[in-house]
């Protein structure tokens, strides 16, 4: 069983013994002297042991702890102490200690010890995944930079009313799981939560979808269909990337929002359907207006509550909670465990500008625990994000990078344009304004 120990003591002959002991078991071994050294340490590599003396020249490891314990829970620390000192030991336990040795006296114990703590820590961290896979809500936005907590704090406010929202920003920046925690935290969340990708689906498709048909109103309709307006009832719609509505629906859309009423393709009947609407586009909708391409009065209707997600460009400070959570995530469907991230890789992490935002970075994450060796995280498991210039005048711009993305997603579907569009997470009717837009047809 491989894991990543960090020990803790200011007697330097003791520490180095103490090394070289665990690193014959191969357990990748680090050592400090002091708390505030090791405290670094924690910041920078993820360990799974750590081994302490109970009093260090900076700290009590009674406090120390108390302290780690709460910033990474799925540690087991061991306390080591003098024979004196066994009544600090025993509180230290009571504060989340795993187990406590006595220096000089118990040094065969120490073997076996770590390795009864690695398995309460693996235990440890299939029950803080467990968790956080149960997490509804506002728990699933991982975060803390400025940026992300304003949009949240506005999120929690709005959840209690039934306004509708509109959430805008990049693709992937979360407007879904947004949009679900919205949900979840108002008085609707014993109901439905439906989500639709309006750019994913022809006209036709899309009103189906959305109101519902009765069969035989168009071809293959051949049997009643219940739409996803009435699976709402007494819930939430999330419609994503609404910019991407045919115009023609969007006129529906505004008449149901306005009197909660619907009519199914093919019937006469009116039904009703309460509902609470959340609205997502990363597409600037008052330009859109401009463009004749989206109602006016329909977003009028819907921004009635903007909330802004920021890139994640723009809070970087959160990359690395995001990453430890996706080494959970991909950790647990790989069957991978232990492993260990490295601070370059980190580092290197910074270095890209996430044009993809949080989508982007998931993928990522999940090649990079593919590509591992040794179930070490470092920077040669990512691409080389500092090398990506480009000499040309106008290489910075969205325009030119949306477009030659483009160009390389259809070199490698060999031009089959319906499997170009799914790789691109956009509709086939989107995909062909764009090469129209750039010239690529």
């Amino acid at each position: 069983m491989h894991g990543n120990i960090l020990i803790i003591d200011d007697e330097i002959k003791l520490l180095k013994l103490l090394g070289m002991i665990l690193s014959q078991e191969n357990f990748n071994v680090k050592e400090a002297s002091t708390a505030r050294s090791a405290m670094t340490m924690l910041e920078q590599y993820e360990f799974d042991v750590v081994l302490s003396d109970v009093r260090l020249p900076d700290a009590f490891g009674i406090d120390l702890v108390k302290s780690t314990k709460a910033k990474y829970p799925h540690l087991e620390i061991i306390l080591m102490t003098a024979f004196g000192n066994i009544t600090d030991a025993v509180q230290a336990m009571k504060n989340g200690a795993y187990d406590y040795l006595v220096k000089g006296d118990d040094n065969e114990k120490i073997i076996p010890l770590v390795y009864k703590a690695l398995e309460k820590v693996k235990d440890n961290k299939s029950k803080i995944i467990q968790k956080s896979s149960n997490q509804k809500g506002f728990e699933t936005i991982i975060g803390n930079s400025p940026l992300i907590l304003q949009a949240k704090k506005l999120a929690e406010k709005v959840a209690l009313t039934d306004a509708t929202v509109l959430l805008t920003g990049e693709t992937g920046t979360g407007k879904e799981v947004f949009a679900n925690a919205i949900h979840e935290g108002s008085d609707r969340k014993k109901n439905n939560f439906v989500a639709i990708n309006c750019s994913a689906f022809s006209k036709e498709i899309l009103e189906s979808e959305l109101f519902g048909h009765k069969a035989g109103s168009f071809t293959g309709a051949i049997k009643d269909k219940k739409g996803l307006v009435e699976e709402a009832n007494g819930g939430t719609l999330f419609l994503d990337e609404i910019g991407e509505m045919p115009i023609e629906l969007q006129a529906k859309l505004l008449r149901v929002l306005e009197t909660k009423e619907f009519i199914k393709m093919g019937e006469t009947k009116v039904s009703r359907s309460d509902f609470r609407l959340i609205a997502a586009t990363n597409r600037d909708l008052e330009e859109e207006i401009k463009q004749g391409h989206f109602r006016e009065d329909l977003y009028f209707r819907l921004n009635i509550f903007e909330i802004r997600l920021p890139a994640l460009r723009e809070r970087k400070e959160d990359l690395k909670a995001l990453a430890k959570n996706f080494v959970d995530v991909f950790s647990q469907k790989l069957h991978i465990s232990n492993v260990q991230v490295t601070a370059d890789y980190y580092k290197t992490l910074e270095k890209n500008d996430w044009k993809g935002n949080i989508r982007e970075l998931r993928n990522t994450m999940e090649r990079s625990l593919i590509l591992m060796n040794n179930n070490i995280l470092d920077a040669e498991n990512l691409p080389h994000y500092s090398e990506k210039i480009s000499t040309e005048k106008d290489s910075f711009s969205m325009r030119s990078l949306e477009k030659e993305h483009i160009l390389k997603v259809l070199q490698y579907t060999k031009g089959n344009k319906a499997e170009a569009a799914r790789l691109l997470e956009i509709g086939i009717a989107t995909l062909y304004r764009k090469l129209e837009e750039y010239n690529l047809r």
